[in-house]
């Protein structure tokens, strides 16, 4: 067995390599330089200093990162509404009403492609519904997406976000699901699932995995 990461591990068997006693070894004519590998992939992230987030006043479980789970926020969204504030409203309400230690999502993206740290990934997430969270890197898409459908700037967002998540976290892409494939819940909206269904996302994220570099929006 290989102690490649998985990450690496999986767009290894994606292109057809072969592993013999904890190497690869690569088919012929089955692995070809992606056309992706000529261009600089940034993920610029908005840190929660940025954004005005308030101390958490208390911790929440610490777990192990194994899968990438898609949420959207499930309410409407105005493009203009001012991002950073929504975020201190639903880390407020998230504290007061849900009692919960932050925002349930460890990553939030708004309809313009920016991405947001939320809760620290070190600890699990939170849901209103009855699948574990712990385990689960969460991503959420801030809008409804049973109405609207996800901006081409979210969609760029979001592969990215998550072709650097599955390196920087060790996780295999195959691995991504939506809220729905482990709650009775529409999460994260038809429009947005028909990404996971049509294997687009996962298919593009591969491409990326290992040529994201992160960069922390001032």
């Amino acid at each position: 067995m290989t102690n490649l990461p998985k990450f690496l591990l999986y767009a290894a068997k994606a292109a057809g390599a072969i592993f013999i006693t904890g190497s690869i070894v690569m088919l012929i004519g089955t692995f070809k330089k992606s056309p992706v590998l000529d261009s600089a992939y940034r993920v610029e992230i908005v840190s929660k200093d940025v954004w005005g987030s308030a101390r958490a006043t208390n911790e929440s479980r610490k777990h192990e990162l194994s899968y990438i789970t898609l949420h959207h926020s499930g309410e409407d969204f105005d493009k203009d509404r001012d991002t950073a504030d929504y975020l201190r409203t639903l880390q407020t309400w998230s504290r007061e009403e849900r009692g919960w230690m932050d925002i349930p999502y460890h990553f939030m993206i708004d309809p313009g492609g920016t991405i947001y740290e939320a809760r620290d990934p070190v600890f699990a997430g939170d849901t209103n519904t009855t699948y574990d969270p712990a385990g689960h890197l969460l991503t959420c898409v801030i809008g409804n997406y049973e109405n609207a459908k996800p901006s081409p700037e979210q969609l760029e967002a979001l592969i990215n976000l998550m072709a650097w998540q599955c390196e920087e976290y060790d996780i295999d892409p195959s691995t991504l699901k939506g809220h729905r494939d482990y709650a009775g819940t529409a999460c994260p909206g038809e429009n947005l699932y028909a990404y996971l269904e049509n294997d687009y996302l996962v298919t593009e994220i591969i491409k990326r995995v290992g040529l994201v570099e992160r960069i922390e929006r001032k």
